[in-house]
């Protein structure tokens, strides 16, 4: 496996792809690999001739007091997992290769009406820093193919966006939500819950899927069926930002007759912001 650590090596290496007829497939993280990241190089690895992970703490989707400076990092060992699943390349950038100039006054890539709604809402900028690394990273790798979790539900709204919108020739996959036994979706910040909040956690698939059951069964009254998932999130502990039932081709508010849907949640637990989603198909 290549490790490449600066923009001139990935553009050597990518041309070096292109040479050979070598189609790549990006798999973005930000590193403290667990089975879901590997999963993503997995279906990264099925999509193109050679897949390619990246490892890097973006600063610009961080707000002022988010755990920017704590967020885990594990490189050593990041590394040696995506050697062992046959991962054909990784780029490790520092921040002063992905903006050499700083941060501040950056341009940056925004997708209007998706980063500023739910999690955006409660993390202002987050989206836009998603938004223009991926940028970034789509134009340093050039990939056919990325691949995104949708346990970031409108994360990967806003890269299907911005990819669509700036004419990227990248094609986006989906990876499905890859679980804990019980039901817990994997986190690299999961590592901040002690063992009591670990125990509650599962709790917040659980109301998910409770919800999404009762839309299947025809409950039709959405601001009911959200408060009540409110409620049991907050009994146990969760401090819930929001749980909301979406259409789930833009994120807006359901419309009469709409049958694609997902529910979505997003919650505080001691040091952890936990999100998750589950995804509703309505029968006619």
């Amino acid at each position: 496996m290549e490790t490449l650590t600066t923009i001139a090596q990935l553009r050597a290496w990518r041309a070096a792809c292109a040479d050979a007829g070598r189609t790549v497939a990006l798999a973005p993280t930000m590193g403290n690999l667990h089975r879901g990241h590997l999963e993503l190089v997995a279906l990264a690895q099925a999509e193109a001739s050679v897949a390619l992970a990246s490892i890097f703490v973006n600063p610009t989707q961080f707000g002022e007091h988010e755990d920017l400076a704590s967020y885990p990092r594990t490189p050593v060992v990041d590394i040696e997992r995506l050697r062992a699943v046959g991962c054909e390349a990784v780029f490790a950038p520092d921040a002063a290769a992905m903006y050499p100039d700083g941060c501040e006054g950056v341009t940056c890539v925004e997708a209007p009406g998706l980063s500023d709604i739910l999690c955006g809402a409660s993390r202002p900028g987050h989206f836009v820093g998603v938004a223009t690394v991926v940028a970034k990273l789509f134009n340093l790798a050039q990939p056919e193919v990325a691949v995104f979790g949708q346990k970031d539900f409108q994360q990967l709204m806003v890269i299907r966006r911005l990819t669509r919108d700036l004419n990227f020739p990248v094609r986006i996959v989906g990876a499905p939500i890859v679980r804990e036994a019980d039901g817990l979706a994997m986190s690299s910040r999961n590592r901040y819950l002690d063992a009591e909040q670990r125990a509650i956690a599962p709790t917040l698939y659980q109301v998910l899927g409770d919800t999404a059951a009762a839309l299947r069964r025809g409950e039709a009254g959405h601001a009911d069926l959200e408060a009540r998932g409110m409620a049991r999130l907050c009994a146990v502990g969760l401090r819930a930002d929001y749980l909301t039932i979406r259409r789930r081709e833009d994120l807006a508010r359901p419309a009469p007759g709409d049958r694609a849907l997902v529910v979505l949640a997003a919650a505080y637990l001691g040091r952890a912001r936990l999100i998750d989603n589950v995804t509703v198909d309505l029968a006619a």
